[in-house]
C-alpha cells in the first residue's frame, strides 16, 4: 500500500512539473493546469478508497449544540469511531482552532486513508465581529463594501478552523410574512444576483489555498424565498419560466463565479422536492451550466424526501437523492446506512458516487487540506484576527451605509450634536442583543453597542440624554447556551405600566428617538409571521409619545419590511436600520448626528398591510391592470392600494438630487446593437452626498408576459453640492434578453422603455425599439 501511495504521489509530482514548465501560459491557461493537477490528484485518491471510505466522504455530522434542523439521536460516541474509520467527509458547528484541531486529529491519526475534514460553519454575516444582517447590508447598494464585508468574515472564521460557509443566500424574497427573507437580498433578481457575486468573491478570494479565505455555498437551490404564504419550508408552485427568469438568475451568476458548493432547499417545485430534483441540479447546474462543485443537502432534507411523500423510507430517499445529483448529506443519516447496499442491489451505479466523491476531493485539494490538514488551526491567528480593532472600525462603516431614510419631514434630522435635551426611549433603545440579529455565528450575545450607548458617544457634554425603556418586548430572554431555534417568544401584550415614565421623558426632550421595531428572534429560519406589525404594546407607547412630543424619530431595528403605515402617516422621520451588527449604535448615531448622509435604498418594498403579501415591484401587467380604483372591475384592491408605502430602490437623503436630460444616441438596434444612454444627476440640497442611479427596462410584448419594469444596471456615485454628474449606462442584448417561449435565452424584437431615477418608481422615461 505505502508503495502504491508513493508511484502515485511521484506520478503527480512528475505531472506537475511537466505541466508547469511550459513557458507564457496566460492565467487562464495557468488555472487549467491548476485544475489538471487537482484532477490527477483527485483521481489518485479515490483510486485508494473502499465504496465505504467513499461513501463516508459523502457524509456531514453536526458536532456542536447550535441546531438547525432535529436533532441527530447518533451518540457523541458513535461519531467519534466514524471519524476514526474515515467514514465522515465534513463537520459543522465545530468553531474554534481547539475543537477543529481535536476533530481533526482523530482522522488524520487513526484513518485508513488520513482525507482530512472539512468544516463547515452558517457564517451569515460575520463570524464574531457582525455585520447588517443580509438584507440589511444589501440596503448599502455598495457591492465593494459587501465583498470586503465577506472577506473580513471569511477572514475570522478561518482564523478559527473554519474552512467553508453555508452562504449567500440568494433565494428571491418577495414576501414578508417570510422569516427568512433577513437572510438574503431581496425581492430583485438583478441586485440579488450582483450581490451574490460580490460576496461569493469575498469569501473566496482569488485563492482558496490562502489561509484568509473560506469556500462558500450558493443556496438554497431553489425557490425556498417563495414558499406558498410566506410560511417557513412550504410548497413553492411556480412555473418553468418564472423559475428561469427570477429565481435561477443568482445562482448562475454565483456558479460562473466560481462558487464552490451549492445547497439545496427544503421546498418542493411544482411537486418535486428540491433535493430530489434531477432537473435542476443535475441536468442544468451540473449538466448544462457545467459546474463542477458538489452539492450539499440542507439540514436532514435527504430523509424529509419521506414526509414530503416522494420515498417511502430513507433507502428510496437516498437512491432519488444521489441520482438527482445530491453529494454530501447533511444530518439525515441516510446515504451512510443506504448507499452501500443500493450499489449492491444494482439499485445505482457506483459511478454516482464516485462523481461526488471527486467533487468532494476536489474542493479539499483546493482548500490545500492535503497539504496541511491543520492549517486553519493557527491559534495566534485565531486571537490576532477574531474581534479585532479594525474589524469592528469596518463593521461601524458598512451598518452606517446599510441605513435608509425613510422620511424626514421639515428636516428634523440630522440633530445637532448640541443639542438641549434627548430622549431615547423604547424596548429596544438599550439592547445590546437584538442588534446582532439572528445567526449571527460566535456573536457574543449583548454585545452590540446599543442606540443610547450611540446616542452618548455623540452628543456634547452639554446634552441631556434620559432614557426610559417604555415597554418590555418580551417577558424572557435567550439563556446561554439555548438554541436560537429552540427559543420561545413569549411577547409582552398587556403590561404598559413603563409607558407614563417614557411620556414623562418625552415631554421635557426637544427629540424623541424612538427604538421600535423586531426583537432578533423574530426573524430567520422558522420564524414566518402572519404580523408583520409592531408586535405587543409598542403601537401604544408610540402614540403615547407622539401625544406629548411631535419631533419623533423612529429608529426602526427589523429583519423584514414592516406595516409602519400609522407611523408613517404620523411620525415626521423615520429611519429603517435593520439588525445592524456590532456596532449599531455607533453607526446609527452617525447618521443621526450627520457625521454620515444616508445613502442606503430599500432592497425590498414595504407594505401597506400584510395583505398585499407577497409584494414586489417587477409584477406583471394583468389583463386589467390598476387603474387607480376607478372601476371596480380591476386587479386591485377595495380597501387598500396596490402600490407599496415605501417602494423598491426607495431612500431619502439629508441632501436632494435631481435628474435632467436622459438621452438615448439611437432609437434603433438590431439584437446584437447596444445603445449608449446618459443621464445627467444634479445635488441640489446643501450637503454632499450619495446617490443610486438605478436603470430599469419594460419589454412592452413579449412571447410569455413581462414584468412591467426591471432592475438591470445601478450605479452609486458621490457628489458635491451644486454637483452635476453625466451617468453613462449601455444597453446590449445580455441586458435584453429573458428565457423566452422558445425555451431558451433570447432577445426578442419589440419595443422597449427605459427608466432612470433614484428608485423603481420616480423616474426619467425613454423608449427604443429592437429589430431583427
Amino acid at each position: 500500500m505505502i508503495k502504491k501511495i508513493f508511484l502515485q504521489s511521484l506520478a503527480i509530482l512528475i505531472f506537475t512539473i511537466t505541466m508547469g514548465c511550459s513557458n507564457n501560459k496566460s492565467k487562464v491557461q495557468n488555472l487549467k493546469l491548476g485544475d489538471q493537477i487537482i484532477e490527477k490528484k483527485v483521481d489518485s485518491v479515490l483510486s485508494l478508497m473502499t465504496l465505504k471510505e467513499k461513501i463516508g466522504q459523502m457524509v456531514q455530522y453536526n458536532g456542536g449544540w447550535d441546531l438547525t434542523g432535529p436533532p441527530s439521536k447518533m451518540s457523541d460516541k458513535e461519531k467519534v469511531e466514524k471519524l476514526k474509520n474515515g467514514l465522515v467527509g465534513s463537520m459543522l458547528n465545530v468553531v474554534s482552532v481547539k475543537a477543529t484541531r481535536e476533530a481533526q486529529k482523530l482522522v488524520m491519526d487513526n484513518s485508513r486513508l488520513k482525507i482530512p475534514l472539512i468544516f463547515g460553519y452558517d457564517v451569515i454575516h460575520g463570524y464574531k465581529t457582525i455585520f447588517p444582517i443580509p438584507l440589511g447590508e444589501s440596503a448599502s447598494w455598495d457591492l465593494a463594501l459587501i465583498k470586503k464585508s465577506a472577506a473580513m468574515a471569511a477572514k475570522e472564521a478561518s482564523a478559527s478552523g473554519i474552512q467553508w460557509t453555508f452562504a449567500p443566500m440568494m433565494d428571491i424574497s418577495r414576501d414578508a410574512r417570510w422569516g427568512r427573507i433577513m437572510e438574503g437580498a431581496g425581492e430583485d433578481p438583478y441586485l440579488n444576483s450582483m450581490i451574490a457575486v460580490a460576496r461569493v468573491q469575498g469569501f473566496q478570494g482569488d485563492d482558496l489555498s490562502k489561509e484568509n479565505t473560506i469556500a462558500a455555498c450558493a443556496k438554497h437551490f431553489a425557490g425556498y424565498g417563495l414558499a406558498e404564504a410566506g410560511r417557513e419550508y412550504n410548497t413553492v408552485n411556480i412555473g418553468e419560466f418564472e423559475l428561469n427568469n427570477e429565481v435561477l438568475p443568482p445562482f448562475k451568476a454565483a456558479a460562473e463565479a466560481g462558487v464552490a458548493t451549492f445547497m439545496n432547499s427544503f421546498n418542493e417545485l411544482d411537486g418535486i422536492p428540491a433535493t430530489a430534483h434531477k432537473g435542476i441540479q443535475r441536468d442544468l447546474l451540473k449538466g448544462k451550466w457545467n459546474w463542477n462543485g458538489f452539492i450539499v443537502s440542507d439540514w436532514g432534507s435527504i430523509g424529509e424526501l419521506v414526509p414530503h411523500g416522494i420515498a417511502k423510507d430513507k433507502y428510496q430517499a437516498s437512491e432519488i437523492a444521489i441520482k438527482a445529483g445530491s453529494d454530501m448529506d447533511m444530518e439525515s443519516h441516510a446515504y451512510e446506512a443506504n448507499l452501500e447496499k443500493l450499489v449492491n442491489d444494482g439499485k445505482i451505479d457506483v459511478a454516482l458516487i464516485n462523481d461526488a466523491v471527486k467533487r468532494i476531493l476536489k474542493l479539499k485539494f483546493e482548500l490545500g487540506l492535503f497539504d496541511d490538514p491543520y492549517k486553519y488551526c493557527n491559534e495566534e491567528r485565531e486571537v490576532r484576527e477574531v474581534y479585532s480593532a479594525e474589524n469592528q472600525k469596518f463593521a461601524r462603516e458598512v451598518a452606517k451605509k446599510s441605513i435608509v431614510l425613510l422620511k424626514n419631514e421639515d428636516q428634523l434630522l440630522p440633530l445637532k450634536k448640541s443639542i438641549k435635551s434627548i430622549a431615547v426611549i423604547g424596548p429596544l433603545a438599550y439592547d445590546k442583543d437584538t442588534p446582532l440579529g439572528n445567526w449571527r455565528a460566535q456573536g457574543k450575545s449583548y454585545s452590540a453597542v446599543s442606540l443610547l450607548e450611540g446616542v452618548k458617544n455623540m452628543v456634547s457634554p452639554t446634552t441631556e440624554v434620559v432614557y426610559q425603556k417604555g415597554c418590555d418586548f418580551i417577558l424572557n430572554d435567550l439563556k446561554p447556551g439555548q438554541s436560537l431555534f429552540s427559543h420561545p417568544l413569549n411577547i409582552n401584550k398587556t403590561d404598559i405600566s413603563k409607558i407614563p415614565a417614557a411620556v414623562a421623558a418625552a415631554k421635557k426632550a426637544d427629540v424623541v428617538l424612538l427604538a421600535i421595531g423586531e426583537n432578533a428572534y423574530q426573524t430567520g429560519e422558522g420564524r414566518s409571521q402572519t404580523n408583520i406589525g409592531f408586535a405587543g404594546v409598542q403601537s401604544q407607547l408610540l402614540k403615547a409619545v407622539l401625544q406629548v412630543n411631535k419631533n419623533v424619530v423612529i429608529i426602526l431595528m427589523n429583519g423584514r419590511p414592516m406595516d409602519i403605515t400609522w407611523a408613517s402617516e404620523h411620525v415626521p422621520s423615520i429611519l429603517e436600520c435593520w439588525h445592524l451588527g456590532s456596532q449599531a449604535g455607533n453607526a446609527i448615531a452617525d447618521v443621526l448626528f450627520g457625521d454620515y448622509n444616508p445613502s442606503g435604498k430599500l432592497p425590498v418594498s414595504f407594505p401597506y398591510n400584510v395583505g398585499q403579501e407577497p409584494l414586489y415591484y417587477n409584477h406583471k401587467n394583468t389583463g386589467r391592470p390598476y387603474n387607480g380604483g376607478k372601476l371596480v372591475t380591476y386587479s386591485g384592491y377595495r380597501d387598500a392600494p396596490n402600490n407599496a408605502l415605501y417602494p423598491f430602490g426607495f431612500g431619502l437623503s439629508y441632501t436632494s438630487f435631481r435628474y435632467d436630460n436622459l438621452k438615448l444616441d439611437k432609437s434603433k438596434i438590431s439584437k446584437e446593437g447596444t445603445i449608449n444612454l446618459s443621464v445627467d444627476v444634479t445635488n441640489t440640497g446643501n450637503l454632499d452626498g450619495e446617490e443610486v442611479i438605478q436603470m430599469y427596462i419594460h419589454d412592452r410584448v413579449g412571447s410569455i408576459t413581462r414584468p412591467v419594469k426591471e432592475l438591470k444596471a445601478f450605479k452609486k456615485e458621490m457628489f458635491k453640492v451644486g454637483e452635476t454628474k453625466t451617468i453613462n449606462f449601455t444597453i446590449n442584448n445580455k441586458i435584453l434578453q429573458f428565457y423566452t417561449a422558445n425555451k431558451k435565452w433570447e432577445v426578442e424584437p419589440g419595443d422597449f422603455d427605459v427608466f432612470i431615477g433614484g428608485n423603481s418608481v420616480n423616474t426619467l422615461k425613454e423608449s427604443f425599439e429592437v429589430i431583427n
